[in-house]
C-alpha cells in the first residue's frame, strides 16, 4: 500500500457540537426554531432582512463565547505536525478551527465573523451586529453588509482548490458530517475516484457511510485525537 502524503479532511457540525454549537438542523427541519427557508436563503434575506440579521447576530455573538474542543485541537496538532500536504475543509462557519491553531483551512460555507459588502464585494472581519445596517469598513456605504455565510442556492467558496486537493489526496477523512448536504457529501466519491483511501469519523453512520472504506463511530472529541495520534505515529 502506497504511503500517505496528501490528506484532505472535511469537518462538519459534529466537530463543533461538543463545544456547544448547535448542529445545522434538527429532525423537524428546523434551525434553532426557524425554518431553514426563512433564515438561510437569498430570498429570505430579500423578504425579511431584519429576521435574518437578528438570527445571524445572535449566532455571531454566541460562537464568540464558545471554545475549541479536543477534536479542533487534534486537527490543529495534525496541521502543525504533518510534513506532507494537508487541507482541512470545513462546512462550519464558526472560528474554532482557527482558535485551536489550524492554518491549512478553507471555510467552504463562509464565516460568521465576517461581513460581506454586496456594494463593493469586500469581506471584512465582523464581530458585532448587522441589524442597524452599519457602514462597510472598506467602501463606507451603509446598509450593504450581509452575513458572509453561504446560503442555500449559493455556490460554496473555493471549490476549485478543494477539488484539486481531492484529486491528489492519498487519504480523505470526513469528520462529523451528515453526508446529506452537497457538494460536500460528494467529496468521498471524488477522492475515491482519484485513488484515495477514505475514512469516516462520525457519531453514527452518515447518509454516505457506505462510500467509505473505513468508518469509526463515536464522539469527535474521542475519535479525532486517537486518529491524529495514529497518523502522526504517536
Amino acid at each position: 500500500m502506497s504511503p500517505i502524503r496528501n490528506i484532505v479532511v472535511l469537518t462538519g457540525a459534529g466537530v463543533s457540537a461538543e463545544s456547544g454549537i448547535d448542529t445545522f438542523r434538527d429532525a423537524g427541519g428546523l434551525w434553532e426554531q426557524h425554518r431553514v427557508e426563512d433564515v438561510a436563503t437569498p430570498e429570505a434575506f430579500a423578504r425579511d432582512p431584519d429576521l435574518v440579521h437578528r438570527f445571524y447576530d445572535a449566532r455571531r455573538e454566541a460562537i464568540q463565547a464558545k471554545q475549541p474542543n479536543a477534536a479542533h485541537e487534534a486537527l490543529a496538532r495534525l496541521d502543525a505536525g504533518w510534513p506532507g500536504e494537508l487541507l482541512i475543509v470545513t462546512q462550519n462557519v464558526d472560528d474554532l478551527h482557527e482558535r485551536a491553531g489550524a492554518k491549512r483551512l478553507i471555510h467552504m460555507h463562509g464565516e460568521h465573523l465576517n461581513a460581506w459588502c454586496i456594494a463593493c464585494d469586500t469581506r471584512s472581519r465582523w464581530t458585532g451586529t448587522l441589524i442597524e445596517r452599519p457602514a462597510c469598513p472598506a467602501c463606507g456605504m451603509p446598509g450593504y453588509l450581509r452575513p458572509d455565510v453561504v446560503w442555500f442556492g449559493e455556490m460554496p467558496y473555493r471549490m476549485e482548490e478543494i477539488y484539486a486537493a481531492l484529486n491528489k489526496a492519498d487519504l480523505f477523512v470526513s469528520i462529523g458530517t451528515s453526508g446529506a448536504v452537497y457538494p460536500a457529501a460528494g467529496f468521498v466519491r471524488e477522492a475515491r475516484a482519484a485513488g484515495a483511501r477514505t475514512l469516516e469519523l462520525n457519531m453514527e453512520p452518515s447518509q454516505g457511510s457506505y462510500w467509505f472504506s473505513e468508518a469509526r463511530h463515536g464522539p469527535a472529541t474521542q475519535l479525532v485525537p486517537q486518529w491524529v495520534d495514529q497518523i502522526l505515529g504517536f
